[in-house]
């Protein structure tokens, strides 16, 4: 009898998970599959809520640790921090062994994993290339995890067109859609009075949720200059209750959480802060908020299925593919406070709203591991670029 194909997972952040999980669940269930996982990143770090726990609560084995961020809130923290991944990931490879290495996104940790991987000749499964994203370095990042991958799986197919035009090989790029729309379909979503309750938030409408990241090619605003253009227009909108998540551990992502905490403690009556929603709770806001607002991924590919406007603020997002229901606006507070105004409108909500999501139907974790079960992963190294 054949022996199961070990895969190992990595994951850095509360987000990637979310994204990642309709695919372990499926890993994890198959008996072709040694599922392994390595949490990493904000993962294991109490400022950001040890989400490694809700790993362990969903059943998952958290087979490797690695504790990798350093302290500083800096560009060169994130180089230091990836410099340590490197050698971190490299110890628990070589102890895992895995046949393949499954990464999903952008984020440093996963260009660590990547090098480490390549040295060490693991096959590399890459889930969401071929996004444009110009406002942040995560751009040059998930282009370079690309070019040292051997099998992708894209949320569209302009993004695997895009693949193919790096010289990827058209037979292992596959546009299976965005594993993140799959929680849609599977997540058994909480009643309002439960996540009300747990979470300390009324959910008055009219209310958004607002989540802000660094924009880490931003030019001319400090980290906490950008997020607060958001602030000021959500002082501007009184009538509007807000539902905070904090931002990534990117460069700047210590000062933007420090005065979202402010402003939110300032306005304690419609306001709250959450370090961490988890995959359940995400979700189950997301169907009971009218709107989001800020500059996460999340507001261009997961909100539309809800049948609710994103305010897209900034360049962080720029490239993404837009379904209907997204608003760009410039980090000027008078313009935020425009479009979220718009958005929340009956009339969009009935309109644009309503269009569609061009990043899928729920169904990729299915189809990524119907290929991965006729992948030779000893083959995939054998790679070579097609000249298009």
């Amino acid at each position: 009898m054949k022996r199961p194909a070990r895969i190992l997972v990595l994951t850095g952040t509360r987000a990637e998970y979310g994204l990642l999980h309709p695919l372990l669940v499926r890993l994890a269930a198959n008996p072709a599959f040694d599922l392994r996982l390595l949490a990493t990143g904000t993962h294991l770090s109490p400022q950001h809520g040890m989400t490694v726990r809700e790993i362990e609560a969903d059943g998952f084995r958290v087979d490797e640790r690695a504790e990798i961020l350093i302290s500083a809130d800096s560009e060169s923290g994130v180089a230091k921090s990836m410099g340590l991944a490197v050698i971190l990931f490299t110890e628990a490879f070589v102890r895992q062994a895995p046949e393949a290495l499954v990464l999903l996104g952008d984020r440093f940790e996963v260009l660590a994993a990547a090098v480490a991987a390549s040295a060490l000749r693991i096959p590399i499964v890459h889930l969401e290339g071929g996004h444009l994203t110009t406002g942040a370095i995560d751009d040059a990042m998930r282009h370079a995890v690309t070019k040292l991958a051997h099998l992708h799986f894209t949320g569209a197919e302009v993004y695997a067109r895009r693949l193919r035009q790096m010289g990827e090989a058209p037979d292992r790029v596959h546009a299976v859609g965005s594993p993140g729309l799959d929680n849609i379909l599977t997540v058994e979503r909480w009643p309002r009075e439960r996540l009300a309750a747990d979470i300390d938030f009324a959910f008055r409408s009219p209310c958004v949720m607002a989540t802000f990241h660094p924009a880490t090619l931003e030019q001319g605003l400090t980290p906490g200059e950008q997020v607060d253009t958001l602030l000021d227009a959500l002082d501007a909108l009184p009538e509007v209750s807000v539902l905070f998540t904090m931002p990534n551990a990117d460069a700047g992502g210590r000062e933007v959480g420090e005065r979202i905490l402010a402003f939110a403690a300032a306005h304690a009556d419609r306001c709250r802060v959450v370090t961490s929603l988890g995959r359940v709770r995400y979700v189950s806001a997301l169907a009971l908020v009218d709107a989001v607002v800020g500059n996460s991924s999340s507001g261009l590919i997961e909100a539309p299925s809800f049948g609710i406007g994103t305010v897209n603020i900034g360049t962080r997002q720029d490239g993404r593919l837009r379904a209907a229901s997204i608003v760009d606006c410039p980090l000027d507070s008078a313009e935020i406070v425009t479009a979220i105004r718009r958005v929340l409108t009956p009339e969009f909500r009935e309109g644009p709203a309503r269009a569609g999501n061009p990043f899928g139907d729920g169904h990729a974790a299915e189809r990524i591991i119907a290929i991965l079960e006729a992948t030779d992963f000893a083959r995939l190294l054998e790679k070579r670029f097609i000249d298009q």
